[in-house]
């Protein structure tokens, strides 16, 4: 699998990642041990967790599978900035959500907390997970540097920004990478995101190539029960995305797939992949055989003309 440098910085990462935000819902650990062999086996090297990922289950799953395949192999990628707020059981089942808590004491904990349950004494890529209004701008960036300096943490970067935001902590944090949603679907990003990124000499990390698994053709003949669609916590959002737009774009990427004999989501992935500034993709799969397909998508290489044709149909107007 190519290796690419994140944005200005050393750091080289595999230009496809796994993530495992399903891990320990939806991915049991035998099925993730499965999934980190071959993607490891692969090349990849670029591997994404949170201690927000199914309340810690994907990175208490994830931490001794790390001594099988070897720490020095792996990129490991972690976010932290984010506090459990379990709600009242009296007032219904309970559950858990996660609020923005980029403070330096939350920060800390989580990535000392993380080092621990992932049996390593440091992580290659600490990012804050989200823009924090409560938190000075001083204290997210003093957090971020103090945590490369000890040792900690080699590079630093932040998710879930908006290009103001990125901008702002880009000028006064020592920050190597900016993740963002980004699909075909999902372009909105280049207005101001991807510029900010570049000009700061970030390296782009794109979640959700696939926008939900909408961009693979799945929904084009209705809702799969085993999907995202139909699972009632992501419905909502799948259905939202299902628009006219979609519908065309959904229809071109079909049909670029068609005639270059590969699948849907190869194309989808090899479009994201290749776009300017990005250096690398992390995407989740439920099992070892969604992976297999995504792991398949590494070798396409799209034409110039069928990529300039699916940034011609999937690009917003307004």
């Amino acid at each position: 699998m190519e290796q690419r440098t994140v944005g200005r910085s050393g750091l080289r990462v595999s230009r496809l990642g796994l993530a495992t935000h399903t891990w320990g819902r939806e991915t049991d650990a035998e099925d993730a041990a499965a999934q980190l062999a071959a993607f490891a086996e692969a090349g990849g090297t670029l591997v994404d967790t949170s201690p927000a990922y199914c309340d810690g289950a994907a990175q208490r799953i994830l931490g001794p599978l790390i001594a099988e395949i070897g720490r020095e192999d792996l990129v490991l990628s972690v976010c932290s900035g984010q506090r459990a707020v379990h709600t009242d059981p009296a007032a219904g089942p309970a559950t858990i959500r996660w609020s923005v808590d980029a403070s330096r004491r939350t920060m800390m904990r989580q990535l000392d907390q993380t080092l621990r349950v992932l049996g390593t004494d440091h992580l290659d890529l600490w990012t804050v997970a989200a823009w924090d209004p409560h938190t000075p701008l001083e204290e997210v960036a003093g957090t971020l540097e103090y945590a490369v300096r000890t040792g900690r943490v080699r590079y630093a970067g932040v998710r879930g920004y908006d290009g103001w935001q990125l901008a702002t902590l880009a000028a006064a944090a020592p920050l190597t990478a900016a993740q963002t949603p980004y699909s075909l679907l999902a372009r909105g990003v280049e207005h101001e995101f991807v510029p900010a990124a570049q000009h700061h000499g970030l390296g782009i990390i794109a979640t959700a190539p696939l926008a939900g698994g909408i961009l693979t053709g799945k929904y084009r003949d209705g809702v799969p029960a085993d999907s995202r669609g139909a699972d009632e916590a992501t419905a909502a959002e799948i259905n939202a995305s299902l628009d006219d737009r979609a519908v065309r774009v959904v229809d071109a990427v079909v049909t670029a797939a068609d005639g270059l004999g590969t699948s849907p989501l190869a194309v989808a992935l090899a479009w994201i992949r290749d776009q300017p500034g990005v250096a690398s993709m992390v995407v989740g799969a439920r099992d070892i055989g969604q992976l297999t397909g995504v792991l398949a998508a590494e070798t396409l290489e799209l034409p110039r003309a069928i990529t300039a044709a699916l940034g011609d149909v999937s690009a917003r107007t307004e």
